[in-house]
């Protein structure tokens, strides 16, 4: 899964297996909304190892400024990037079979001392909330970026107060 018609990304997004891409498209999307370049792909910790060493150990060179990481079960790919790049890592646990993603998050959230990962939500909700954190990241040395997300910020304000409860 890559999506190689966006040139020269910032965003890498990854998962550990293509059947994560229902929770990962979540993230694509708003990155897409705010006209983010990003490229994801998946990039199995457990499965393609030296390739996930070859992609952390790039990430900035090839000109990747965050990296939006999403695993499930032992959930090790957003840590085990972060233990290899300088670039910030964002992790969504991805639902799983038997314990509902509550070890993915587990997992991805209990990094030791000095390797951090950002971590959301378990599911959709916390892949389009890590590109939302990577976008106000950016937000703060791109004005544009930062008057599209204050823009976004208030169409959800403005949402929520038309909000009308049926009794």
């Amino acid at each position: 899964m890559s999506n190689d018609k966006v040139h020269n990304p910032i965003v890498g997004v990854v998962m550990g297996s293509s059947s994560d891409w229902e929770i990962m498209k979540h993230a694509t999307i708003i990155l897409e909304k705010f006209s983010i370049p990003f490229k994801a792909e998946v990039l199995s910790a457990h499965r393609m190892p030296d390739d996930m060493f070859d992609y952390s150990h790039k990430a900035y060179n090839r000109g990747l400024r965050a990296i939006i990481a999403g695993a499930g079960g032992a959930a090790h790919l957003p840590g085990m990037i972060a233990s290899m790049t300088d670039v910030p890592v964002f992790g969504v646990p991805i639902p799983s079979k038997y314990l509902n993603g509550q070890d993915s998050l587990l997992s991805i959230v209990q990094m030791p001392k000095g390797i951090p990962v950002a971590t959301f939500a378990i599911g959709e909700s916390g892949a389009y909330n890590a590109a939302l954190h990577v976008i106000a990241f950016f937000s703060m040395n791109n004005e544009k970026i930062r008057n599209e997300l204050l823009n976004f910020r208030n169409e959800q304000s403005e949402i929520a107060r038309n909000m009308k409860v049926q009794l």
